[in-house]
């Protein structure tokens, strides 16, 4: 498959099969991750891997629930990965400061969508969440108070009912302009 394919196939995943994910695979998408560009190199993200069931349903019940109960459907999940920012250097944030642009959040960003593709080509879904408690997660996780968690994402084999839906997308020529549209 090549690579418009694999991206015009991944789509969000909201219900897994009850099988577990070998950690080769799980692996093997963090590698992908670990490989992403950012900027000065500066690499700003660890990852969580959450693959305990027990652990899994502890952190659902907190994260997921009140006003986060709409990403619910996450607790079903094998794999929960909790991506960390991390603090990048000074020059990183300082530019970032003068630009008024989280670099960290763009390579965080870019690192995830290495992952979720990377699941994508190995038969695996995935969700990418923003919407969590995320004060109960590090509770859970017994992580201090200062980690930043940006994002969790739900990662296993997708029910095989669940069917390629159609994108829903702005046309190329609405998003694209060649320097010469511009005068």
């Amino acid at each position: 498959m090549n690579f418009l394919e694999l991206v015009q196939k991944r789509q969000s995943t909201r219900k897994y099969l009850p099988r577990p994910v070998d950690r080769k695979l799980i692996d093997q998408c963090i590698e992908a991750a670990r490989l992403a560009p950012s900027a000065r190199n500066s690499q700003p993200w660890s990852f969580i891997v959450i693959d305990d069931p027990k652990i899994i349903a502890e952190v659902s019940k907190k994260a997921f629930s009140g006003l986060y109960k709409s990403t619910s459907f996450a607790g079903k999940a094998p794999v929960l990965i909790a991506v960390i920012t991390e603090k990048t250097d000074y020059i990183t944030r300082l530019g970032a400061q003068i630009r008024n642009i989280k670099y960290s959040l763009i390579d965080i960003g870019i690192a995830c969508e290495h992952l979720i593709l990377q699941a994508e080509e190995l038969g695996l879904g995935t969700c990418w969440l923003g919407w969590f408690n995320t004060k109960q997660v590090k509770k859970v996780l017994q992580l201090p108070r200062s980690t930043q968690i940006d994002i969790l994402i739900s990662l296993g084999y997708p029910q095989e009912s669940a069917k390629q839906r159609e994108k829903q997308r702005r046309s190329l020529n609405e998003i694209r302009r060649y320097n010469k549209d511009l005068f």
